[in-house]
């Protein structure tokens, strides 16, 4: 028997971008990179999680990123919302900022953003588990733009969109991941990037399970989920990676016999 908390489980069903398998590939990393910087400083301007709207003027007309032109400013905040949601009436951009206000550390903020920004993109969902994730195991391990290539070339079959990208795209698309990966934290240097290996933090745990079971899955599915790898956390080390967030009180996990117990803690 299994049981998990129902905090958060019975909203309506959502299944995030990084989550569905049939998702296509996006080629949005070709303008720009992550905007971590910019995202991180347009939620500290905000004491509260805010509407869709109120973020658009806060970029728009309060300029509060200091864009020079109107234009600037429209570019920026419609590639921050498709990045990020930017959406408190969103269940996931709302589960992010409950975990962005919990997170004590940079570096755990850093990795919160990510897990957002993966799960909003299924390529970048894919380079996390599947080109990354040896890389942050490896660490320090050098990141290769020719790698991210080759890799987004290889997705063709399954993924035939990327097959009408240019060269010109697809580079740009493996220089801008590059170059978004170091900015989460998630690697060192500019010209030559090397990976570091993820600290254990409890809120990019948390969002990642929050956003699984948004999506519907069993929490005996959920502890095997390969999304984990997003975190350097391999699929049979997600128990573990479990317990000792349960020991230090991020969140709530018991396993004994057949019983699995599964609960996010709230927020003090």
């Amino acid at each position: 028997m299994v049981h998990a908390s129902t905090t958060s489980t019975r909203a309506r069903k959502i299944v995030a971008p990084g989550l569905n398998s049939d998702a296509p590939y996006f080629s949005r990393l070709s303008a720009r990179s992550a905007l971590y910087t910019e995202f991180r400083l347009l939620l500290e301007t905000q004491d509260f999680i805010r509407q869709s709207a109120e973020y658009r003027k806060s970029v728009l007309e309060d300029n509060c990123l200091a864009r020079a032109s109107v234009s600037a400013r429209r570019k920026l905040w419609e590639e921050l919302h498709a990045r990020y949601r930017l959406d408190a009436g969103d269940p996931l951009f709302s589960a992010f900022w409950t975990e962005w206000q919990r997170g004590e550390a940079e570096a755990e903020r850093g990795l919160t953003a990510y897990v957002l920004f993966a799960l909003n993109d299924r390529l970048v969902a894919d380079l996390g588990t599947d080109y990354l994730f040896p890389l942050l195991r490896r660490a320090p391990a050098e990141i290769r733009i020719d790698d991210v290539r080759a890799f987004v070339s290889r997705s063709a079959e399954k993924h035939p969109e990327v097959l009408s990208w240019s060269e010109q795209t697809t580079l740009a698309v493996a220089q801008k991941y590059c170059a978004s990966i170091r900015d989460f934290g998630l690697a060192i240097g500019t010209a030559n990037k090397r990976t570091v290996r993820p600290a254990l933090y409890g809120a990019p745990v948390r969002l990642l399970v929050t956003a699984l079971r948004l999506s519907g899955t069993p929490l005996m599915d959920l502890v095997r989920a390969p999304g984990f790898r997003l975190l350097g956390i391999d699929v049979p080390e997600v128990i573990d990676a479990l317990g000792e967030l349960n020991r230090r009180g991020a969140l709530r996990f018991r396993m004994q016999g057949d019983v699995m117990e599964l609960e996010l803690a709230e927020a003090a």
